[in-house]
C-alpha cells in the first residue's frame, strides 16, 4: 500500500543511514537531497522536483538512505515499501522499465558532475548547474526563466563543489551584467543565451 503525506517546508523527511527504506515519489513541492562525509562536509546530491522518485537506490543496494532528504517549500510524497514495490513492479513492468531509465539518467548526471569538477572552471560549473536546474524546475516568466523553489547561495555551492564566497561572487557579477536576478532567493535566468555561453554550451 502507498503512504501519502503532506508536509511543511523545510521538513526533513528522512536521515542519512536510516532505516527501513522507502521508494519515494514527490507530487508537489521541491525537496533538496544531500550527504554528509565522515568529516562532516556536505554535498548537495540533487533537487527533487514533483514526478520524481528518490531514496529508491537504497532498496536495491544496503537498505540504508546514502543522504537526508528536506524540503525546500511545502510538499506532498507518496512511498512504497520495498515489498509493494516489487509487488507493482511485477504486474505492472513499465514502472520497473521507468526505474531503470530513472537510474540511469542519474547515473549519467553524476558523471558529467563529476567530470565537470574535474575539469572545469567554477564559473562553468555554476552555469552548467543553472542550466541543469533551469531544463528540471523552471517556469517561463516576463522576466525570464525562474527556477521554481527556494536556493540559498550554500547550496549552489554544495552542488557545484565550490565555495560560498566564490559563488556569491560569481552570481553578485552576473546579477550585475544583466544575466541573472534573485528576488527572495529565487533565482531568475534573465540571458539564458549568456549563461549558455559561460556553461560552453
Amino acid at each position: 500500500m502507498s503512504r501519502c503525506r503532506m508536509l511543511a517546508s523545510e521538513t526533513r523527511i528522512f536521515n542519512q543511514g536510516d532505516t527501513p527504506v522507502r521508494a519515494h515519489v514527490l507530487l508537489e513541492g521541491a525537496v533538496r537531497i544531500a550527504q554528509t562525509g565522515g568529516d562532516g562536509g556536505q554535498i548537495v546530491v540533487r533537487f527533487i522536483t514533483p514526478g520524481e522518485m528518490f531514496g529508491t537506490m537504497a532498496l536495491f543496494t544496503d537498505h540504508r538512505y546514502p543522504a537526508d532528504a528536506d524540503t525546500l517549500t511545502s510538499a506532498i510524497e507518496v512511498s512504497w515499501s520495498e515489498a509493494d514495490l516489487l509487488k507493482l513492479m511485477r504486474h505492472h513492468p513499465q514502472i520497473a522499465i521507468n526505474a531503470l531509465k530513472i537510474v540511469g539518467a542519474r547515473i549519467q548526471e553524476a558523471q558529467n558532475r563529476l567530470r565537470e569538477l574535474s575539469t572545469q572552471p567554477v564559473e562553468r560549473r555554476v552555469a552548467n548547474a543553472l542550466l541543469r536546474l533551469g531544463n528540471q524546475a523552471a517556469g517561463q516568466t516576463s522576466k525570464g526563466l525562474k527556477i521554481e523553489f527556494p536556493l540559498r547561495r550554500k547550496e549552489i555551492a554544495d552542488i557545484c563543489g565550490t565555495t560560498l564566497h566564490s559563488v556569491s561572487r560569481i552570481l553578485t557579477v552576473w546579477e550585475r551584467r544583466g544575466l541573472l536576478l534573485t528576488q527572495k532567493q529565487y533565482l531568475t535566468i534573465v540571458d539564458l543565451a549568456g549563461i549558455r555561453h559561460i556553461a560552453g554550451d
